[in-house]
């Protein structure tokens, strides 16, 4: 059977760019998070092995690390390509995200789940790029709707905003129930 480079390869002969730096930090958080167990769970007397708290946890990051340095040991065996460090400043770049959520949990309890939740939505879909009227109002009610299912329908308890206190006590009362 001839094969072309548009196959998948299932013994891939070169590195993608950043999976070397990938298996590195990989295998170095395992085998962190491996050294923790001790510290972070238990083990109590009478209780058998599969009941252990520790057990499940240890069983998860002794294959984590097993698998991490098959993957390190698999990816120097290959042909090693460039834009390794291209790779990570865009994993690097992606950590902007995290921060945009982080803000928008802080301020929920500050402004309240309705308008920081809006906020979020909004920005973040500006942020983005998309700045027609259509896409900005598609994600405030996309934003209404989170905030409608989660609040008043599955009466998620989320702390009110500080910013409702400045509400008059009927609505006070009202967007502390509902949003």
């Amino acid at each position: 059977m001839q094969s072309d480079d548009t196959s998948p390869h299932v013994f891939p002969n070169a590195r993608r760019p950043g999976e070397l730096l990938f298996a590195m930090i990989f295998l170095g958080l395992s085998v962190l998070l491996l050294a923790q167990i001790g510290w972070q769970t238990q083990w109590l007397p009478g209780k058998g092995l599969a009941a252990q708290p520790r057990t499940w946890p240890f069983i998860g990051l002794a294959g984590m690390m097993l698998f991490g340095t098959l993957h390190l040991i698999a990816t120097n065996r290959v042909r090693r390509t460039p834009g390794r460090w291209r790779e990570a400043l865009l994993w690097v770049r992606s950590l902007e995200f995290v921060a945009w959520y982080l803000a928008y949990v802080f301020s929920v309890p500050f402004l309240g789940y309705l308008p920081a939740t809006l906020l979020f939505c909004v920005s973040l879909t500006w942020r983005c790029g998309y700045r027609s009227a259509l896409a900005l109002g598609t994600a405030a009610a996309f934003g209404l709707g989170v905030v409608l299912f989660f609040r008043t329908l599955l009466a998620v308890k989320i702390p009110g905003g500080a910013l409702y206190e400045l509400l008059p006590q009927p609505l006070n009362s009202f967007f502390l129930t509902y949003f």
